[in-house]
């Protein structure tokens, strides 16, 4: 099978060089040291991955402020604080010729109440999952000031990653996060400049790109993570992606990663739209949906010169080869992949491996699948930072449970270190 054009460079617009088109996208690790540092089981996993010689690694969510984590063993980049251990990571995970990205996060109101009992957001809209109540506490709005603090907390983050040696940050933007909450009508309600028309929904993002590359030097790459559609109704649509990524073109981006979905509608984990649909649908709406990614890539392609990255649903190699072939995309993104096998780019790569076969896991509702499947990979992930192989055998469901348990622990771990720490 010829694997000419994975295999294949491709330059960025800074002139950063990946040496193939195959990307390891964000999987959150959790994997910080006691003091929301990075840890040495984090340092060697990305040695690992780097070792498999992909083009390029994103690591999983960096916080941006301590008071608001997707997880409560995040790494939090707030200042130079863990300057060694972040160069230390920066090494690490560059051993194979690979360029190195750190994505930059802030939660919004998608964050567990069990960490945080008032999150904010741009509106105080709560985040709905039928048979989870209580999962997750109502934000509160965004103050002016709060929002332009935010802004300069995604720049000073960006900057310690770049005097560590990260080849570029990932702005999330996707997946219901606060950037997200702040594109879609139905989380940002506000009615002054950050809120009303796609424009000034786009704002927040905007003032966040120009004040990272501000910060950062200019062969620092500066992407973005973006939903294609959030997947909900009156919700951020497939328009206002075409809308946002026009505005953007003219802020030169380095690398556009298209995805979708929200923790209510977990597209992004290759999980069906409704709640409602018998398995036979399931599996066309799954089918829909990856597609989309790259439907929607080609629609993307047509309106932006920036180069686009595509994650989700790829599993054969000869659909990669076919997919970059298309032009409808330049680099391949795959993430759950990675936690199974940290030598995947180089077995794709050499023809070792011509099809990823991943463990299917089938609940009662996608979005509990989507949390069954994120701890699964998150174990995985797990064994190897500690040097072990992945265990195909691993219990998703006894996993499952054992994660909620752990992460309820760990949850109160972190709210006395904040208290202690800073309070």
């Amino acid at each position: 099978m010829n694997t000419a054009l994975l295999s294949s460079q491709f330059t960025l617009p800074n002139g950063s060089i990946l040496q193939n088109r195959i990307a390891k996208a964000a999987m959150e690790e959790s994997l910080c040291s006691k003091n929301h540092g990075p840890s040495d089981h984090l340092i060697a996993l990305y040695k690992r991955w780097s070792e498999g010689r992909p083009g390029l690694l994103i690591t999983g969510n960096i916080m941006i402020d301590r008071r608001a984590l997707t997880g409560p063993n995040n790494v939090i980049v707030e200042d130079e604080k863990h300057s060694q251990h972040l160069t230390d990571w920066a090494r690490a995970g560059k051993i194979g010729g690979n360029l190195l990205w750190a994505q930059i996060s802030h939660p919004g109101r998608q964050v567990f109440a069990n960490m945080d009992a008032q999150p904010v957001a741009p509106s105080a809209v709560g985040v709905n999952i039928p048979g989870a109540r209580g999962m997750f506490a109502i934000p509160r709005a965004l103050t002016e000031d709060e929002i332009q603090d935010l802004i300069n907390r995604f720049a000073a983050t960006a900057a310690v990653l770049d005097k560590a040696g990260f080849d570029g940050a990932q702005i999330h933007g996707a997946h219901g996060y606060l950037i997200s909450q702040f594109l879609s009508p139905i989380t940002n309600q506000r009615n002054d400049q950050w809120g009303g028309s796609i424009e000034n929904r786009t704002r927040f993002l905007l003032e966040i790109i120009r004040r990272v590359r501000h910060n950062t030097h200019q062969n620092f790459g500066v992407g973005l993570k973006l939903n294609s559609a959030d997947f909900q109704r009156g919700g951020f649509t497939e328009d206002d992606a075409e809308a946002v990524i026009k505005i953007l073109n003219a802020e030169k981006l380095d690398l556009l990663e298209i995805s979708g979905g929200t923790y209510e509608a977990p597209a992004m984990a290759g999980k069906t739209i409704s709640n409602n649909e018998t398995d036979t649908n399931k599996k066309q709406s799954t089918i829909k949906r990856e597609a989309y990614f790259l439907e929607f890539a080609k629609k993307a392609k047509m309106i932006t010169e920036m180069p686009i990255m595509v994650t989700g649903g790829f599993r054969s190699r000869h659909i990669m080869e076919h997919a970059l072939a298309s032009k409808a995309l330049d680099i391949i993104g795959m993430g759950k992949p990675f936690s199974t096998n940290p030598d995947i780019a180089s077995d794709l790569l050499t023809g070792r491996l011509e099809k990823i076969t991943l463990k299917q896991i089938v609940m009662s509702k996608p979005a509990f699948e989507s949390v069954s499947e994120m701890a699964w990979a998150k174990s995985q992930i797990h064994r190897i930072s500690r040097g072990k192989k992945p265990d195909p055998f691993l219990p998703p469901l006894l996993n499952m449970i054992q994660s909620q348990i752990h992460q309820r622990r760990d949850a109160r771990k972190y709210k006395a270190w904040l208290k202690e720490t800073y309070q």
